[in-house]
């Protein structure tokens, strides 16, 4: 990989081009390089580059053999594995078309993905749900074991801008869409390496997530080895807790992880001296002050975060070399083109301090190349030249970006417009609140209250929360009722489900 300019100018994606021989370039290089380990209680397995690159191309022949070809759809349905991102590689190598997906999906969830996309290949592991539709082809992980014998496929090149891999995301409509992505996709994450990461070829990355998480399957493993690192991944039987210590036995230099996860390691921060440590990463929901705060009094090193989407990954951060302000996002990365504009209509950006959609524009290299199937809800992203995310933020006048939250997250109190993410942010540094978030419920027609939910280890009065509030909230923005729960709801991914709120109301803690 061409090393990222220190100039706000990309060079362009060279043509021909394939994303798994990008990502594993540095395997000529440096071929005894240790590119993945493994961790374990026990110790670790290892696999330099050579390896990992006969691996995924030998996996590639494979697949080519069972009769897959060029241009194939293959469905990834693999538990926590090495398989995962080896598949995921070796589809790409060959210019089929990888879409790799959560093991916790339903049958029925699997089912209507191959209704949309009819894949002609599957990567089945024991453990995740079947699909009950006739697929062409079923790989299995004792089919991937024998492909170790094969010869190398060749990489196949071609246009940056073809199809290279879809991933599902949750959408607003609750219909979950297929997000098409070009193989230029890779190409655009120098923006990332250089702006959120500092990411070095001597790092030794750390992602707390499972090998099947595209969090994991991009920062943890795909990004390290673009750029000649090592990365580390904690296998299935790894618990939480433990991560501390594998951070420090294996000298990681690099943790990321979501903020969920921060959370729970801060429990016990005596565990947490990480002198290897130079800092972390968060991703997939808003990170809160009071985490990054004892995060660096625990750890010694800062938490950078990342604010991105299926559709665009991330694309706005605060790094080491430029970090955020404190309760805002960061800022673009140098090489993106993202403006806030107007909430309803206008392709001219607001002005400075002004809330407004945040909106990337129709060229930015790892933009999506659209929803598979959806041309007109597609098109409704749109506005002009502009991407609009759906997420409401502010710029000031120099170029820091501020959260607002969801659009469709956005609560109304009195007719008035309020952040969900503004009030937890407050909430959240209330000495005795672990986790909190909000939301305003229907308790009559066409009457709604904010209400909110936190996590603590005893009841706290509402007068005392009332009053906290008060203190940093207009009126309008106060929640009107508080319950203690047990734990914040959450999907497969870690990112809190701000709809399972409704269904604490009536719960009693025990």
């Amino acid at each position: 990989m061409a090393s990222p300019s220190q100039s706000n100018v990309f060079d362009p994606c060279p043509s021909p081009f394939n994303m798994a021989a990008h990502v594993l370039g540095f395997s000529n290089p440096d071929p005894d390089k240790i590119a993945l380990s493994v961790l374990s209680h026990s110790g670790a397995k290892r696999w330099n580059y050579r390896d990992l690159r006969a691996l995924v191309l030998k996996t590639a022949q494979g697949f080519l053999d069972s009769g897959l070809k060029s241009g194939d759809k293959v469905l990834i349905r693999l538990g926590n594995t090495v398989d995962f991102p080896v598949c995921y590689l070796a589809a790409l190598a060959i210019d089929m078309v990888p879409v790799p997906t959560s093991p916790q999906l339903t049958q029925g969830e699997v089912d209507r993905i191959v209704d949309d996309l009819s894949p002609r290949g599957l990567v089945q592991g024991p453990d995740t749900a079947k699909s009950s539709r006739e697929i062409d082809i079923t790989i299995t992980p004792q089919d991937i074991e024998k492909y170790k014998d094969k010869r190398e496929a060749q990489y196949v090149f071609g246009d940056p801008n073809r199809l290279g891999y879809i991933v599902y995301t949750s959408g607003t409509s609750g219909k979950p869409r297929a997000v098409m992505h070009a193989h230029r996709a890779i190409w655009a994450r120098q923006m990332m390496i250089r702006d959120w990461y500092d990411l070095r070829e001597s790092d030794r990355v750390l992602h707390a997530g499972a090998f099947n998480w595209t969090f994991t399957l991009g920062t943890g493993l795909m990004d390290p080895w673009t750029m000649g690192a090592t990365a580390l991944i904690a296998d299935a039987t790894v618990q939480l807790e433990a991560l501390p210590l594998l951070l420090k036995r294996h000298d990681a230099t690099l943790f990321a992880a979501a903020p969920g996860v921060y959370r729970r390691l801060l429990k016990r921060p005596e565990l947490l001296s990480l002198s290897k440590l130079r800092h972390s990463l968060s991703a997939g929901e808003k990170l809160s002050p009071s985490i990054a705060q004892n995060w660096i009094k625990a750890a010694g090193s800062p938490i950078y975060e990342a604010f991105g989407m299926s559709e665009c990954s991330t694309f706005i951060s605060g790094a080491p070399q430029r970090p955020a302000e404190p309760n805002a996002l960061g800022y673009a990365q140098r090489g993106r083109r993202v403006e806030i504009l107007p909430i309803q209509d206008g392709t001219d950006p607001v002005p400075p301090n002004t809330e407004g959609c945040i909106a990337v524009h129709k060229e930015d290299a790892g933009l999506m190349l659209g929803y598979f199937g959806q041309p007109i809800e597609t098109q409704s992203k749109f506005r002009g030249d502009w991407f609009i995310t759906g997420d409401l933020g502010s710029k000031d006048e120099h170029g820091v970006i501020t959260y607002h939250g969801r659009h469709d997250d956005m609560m109304n109190a009195g007719g008035f417009r309020v952040s969900p993410i503004e009030v937890e942010t407050i909430l959240s540094q209330h000495p005795d609140i672990q986790a909190v978030a909000v939301k305003d419920i229907e308790i009559k027609e066409d009457v709604s209250l904010i209400h909110a939910f936190y996590v603590a280890d005893k009841e706290i009065p509402k007068t005392e929360l009332f009053a906290f509030a008060s203190q940093h909230l207009a009126s309008y923005k106060q929640p009107k009722e508080y319950k203690r729960i047990k734990r914040l709801p959450t999907g497969a991914n870690g990112k809190l489900s701000r709809k399972e709120l409704v269904n604490f109301l009536g719960a009693t803690l025990g």
